[in-house]
């Protein structure tokens, strides 16, 4: 039996091996060590300019106070969240441009890790210890980091896979009783459902899915639940994929890798799905370099993947992530994901998203109604998607596929699914643009 007290020590002991300068790469989401940064403003007077390098960030901590990023710490992030959002005055937020399935090999080229340091649950009898919510990068980061921690919890779930350090990887443990970030469910609205079963009338019984975040995915979900045989190949595991295993609609018995098992890279929803997760075979955690590549994504046949857009604009183009030149979140595996499942056999690929958008009007400060369709992006906005790789895009209003098509014929179909409202306008700058007659 692995006895680890001689590699533990205290959240204190942690911070002092942190100096000016370092890169701390923390877990990503679920797997931040909530006891090591709940703490890592103890030494906000000591150190200077030490970066933070994390993803999807979830834990709380005092060290994300402006007065203490201003005086000690910088923060790069894979992909952001309202908690990095509000320091984006600061100045010293800053993302990481990536797709995912490269997060991890991309950062180590261009900057070592100083200290990897992800939550984990209790160790085996092997002293081998497992990620507590995933390996989008945990372990490649940490394979070329000069030192390895893990904030070890009996709350932490215990989930098979590619997913882990050996005894001898790792430095050093804390001891903490600290949970997983969780992040509430969104209940599906009225819009929601209606585009949820749009998507669910293009899913076949036998299809295998890669699900995103939010309420539109959660209300693919739920309309699934018709469907048998389902597969699951996805960069993340969520209560809707959850809630579809103990239905027993997901099976994964048609699957060509992975065969029976339920294949992901990272988890994140809610403690429910967490005590699900915990010492279930029916799971397999996944190395995110592998997960999401492209090339392991298309040896499943019959890939769906479904993710969600800010915006289209009329050829294609999908903004995921900014609004304008503000990064809201971050690209994720999205470009991963739709370029993957279209290499699958009989694969597709959909983007989903309402057809308006509620905003101020900055005279009048009155809400007014726009389109999310719309003629050109905004100044600044970030490419996340392609119009090369869009396949299939998705409103309230229906379905269109866009594989294939020229200009002119994506003008007609994507005009089709914009709010009534709106589509005279963007015809006419269509028109004004030389894209249709």
């Amino acid at each position: 039996m692995f006895d680890y007290r001689s590699k533990l020590i205290t959240v204190e002991q942690a911070l002092g091996l942190v100096k000016d300068g370092d890169n701390i790469t923390v877990g990503f989401g679920a797997n931040e060590p909530p006891a090591f940064l709940g703490s890592l403003h103890r030494i906000a007077d000591r150190v200077s300019n030490v970066t933070i390098t994390n993803c999807l960030p979830t834990a709380e901590g005092e060290y994300l106070k402006e007065e203490n990023i201003r005086k000690a710490f910088w923060i790069d992030s894979w992909f952001q969240t309202p908690l990095l959002r509000r320091l984006n005055d600061t100045g010293r937020v800053s993302y990481i441009p990536n797709n995912l399935h490269f997060a991890g090999t991309k950062r180590n080229f261009h900057k070592k890790t100083d200290i990897c340091i992800s939550l984990a649950s209790v160790p085996e009898d092997s002293g081998r210890t497992r990620f507590a919510c995933g390996n989008i990068y945990e372990d490649k980061i940490g394979s070329e980091a000069k030192l390895r921690i893990l904030e070890v919890s009996p709350c932490a779930p215990y989930c098979p896979g590619q997913n882990f350090w050996d005894r001898d990887e790792i430095d050093y443990i804390i001891e903490s009783g600290a949970r997983p970030g969780t992040i509430p469910t969104v209940e599906p609205n009225e819009k929601d459902l209606v585009i949820g079963q749009t998507i669910a009338d293009l899913i076949d019984n036998g299809d295998c899915l890669q699900v995103g975040i939010g309420g539109i995915p959660n209300a693919v979900c739920s309309c699934l639940h018709g469907k048998k045989d389902l597969g699951i190949h996805t960069e993340m595991m969520t209560t809707g994929i959850m809630d579809l295993m103990k239905a027993g609609v997901v099976t994964g018995a048609r699957k060509q890798t992975h065969a029976g098992k339920t294949v992901f890279a990272f988890a994140l929803g809610s403690r429910e799905m967490y005590e699900f997760m915990h010492n279930n075979h029916d799971l397999f955690t996944d190395r995110g370099e592998i997960v999401n590549d492209p090339y392991e994504i298309a040896k499943n046949d019959n890939q769906v993947s479904i993710n969600t857009t800010v915006e289209v604009d009329l050829t294609g183009q999908c903004c995921s992530e900014s609004i304008g030149t503000l990064q809201i979140s971050g690209t994720g595996g999205q470009a991963d994901t739709a370029i993957g499942a279209q290499n699958s056999k009989n694969g597709r690929s959909i983007i989903a998203l309402y057809s308006t958008i509620d905003k101020k009007d900055p005279v009048t400060g009155e809400m007014v109604s726009g389109s999310k369709i719309v003629s050109t992006l905004k100044p600044g906005a970030a490419v996340s998607l392609s119009r090369n790789d869009v396949d299939w895009v998705v409103t309230e209003y229906g379905a269109v596929s866009l594989r294939g098509t020229t200009i002119r014929e994506r003008v007609q179909r994507l005009v089709s699914i914009a709010h009534p409202a709106f589509r005279d306008g963007l015809l006419a700058d269509a028109k004004k643009f030389g894209w249709i007659i």
